[in-house]
């Protein structure tokens, strides 16, 4: 039976945040929230970029296809990228380090949004990163594509995005189709950076692509498959 976590327990000040935990855990789902390009301040769970995935940890969580996938979050000690210094990357690989000790080597699926989509790419070359989902993802040119070897990469960014640049995601997915086992981007019709214009629609496929890349045997590609092919990238 699953065991669901209470937000933030005082048990749980590091960097990996249960959030749904069963019992034999098959998979995982790692959710990474935005921040700010540079910024020393404290991160807060009542912050609006960490509130902002409650919607898709429900989504997620109703959407998983079986009953043995692990659902968690990453807890960043600080809100902003801050250069070479990357914190959030640091957290991120703490947060596996942690899910490696309580659940095992699990396959794992990294969804982040905004700069949390950048600390995921950077940690995908981590063992235990199965696949990478980036919303609105900040994946500013020149970001790497090695460590994506043998994963799968999704990108979902807003047509109307003013933030981050759909284009530079069209670019690393374009780039990166050489390199993962599969490569994908859809453009949102209408959708924005906060992803709260057809916030339904960027829920439910997220969890759909998410239900997919955990279980692509019974769970359909919610995506088309010009989203597949170089340059297609349509509007969903």
């Amino acid at each position: 039976m699953d065991q669901d976590i209470t937000p933030f327990p005082s048990a749980a000040r590091g960097a990996l945040v249960p959030r749904l935990l069963p019992a034999h855990p098959r998979a995982a789902v790692l959710l990474l929230h935005g921040g700010c390009e540079t910024s020393l301040r404290p991160s807060r769970p009542w912050h609006l970029a960490a509130l902002r995935m409650a919607p898709f940890h429900r989504a997620i969580a109703a959407a998983r296809p079986h009953g043995g996938v692990l659902l968690a979050q990453v807890r960043y000690r600080v809100r902003g990228w801050n250069g070479t210094r990357a914190d959030p990357v640091a957290d991120t690989y703490e947060a596996l380090r942690r899910l490696s000790a309580l659940a095992g080597p699990v396959p794992t699926v990294l969804v982040g949004h905004s700069m949390g989509a950048r600390a995921a790419l950077r940690a995908a070359g981590h063992p235990q990163v199965y696949a990478v989902l980036g919303l609105a993802p900040w994946w500013p040119t020149g970001e790497p594509v090695q460590q994506m070897t043998g994963r799968h990469i999704v990108a979902l960014h807003g047509e109307r995005d003013r933030v981050t640049s759909p284009g530079d995601s069209a670019d690393y997915v374009s780039r990166a189709q050489g390199t993962a086992a599969r490569a994908a981007m859809a453009v949102i019709r209408h959708g924005d950076h906060a992803m709260l214009r057809r916030h339904g629609f960027w829920h439910r496929i997220a969890a759909d692509v998410v239900a997919h890349l955990l279980d692509p045997e019974s769970r359909q590609d919610p995506l088309p498959a010009q989203c597949y092919a170089a340059g297609g990238f349509p509007l969903l």
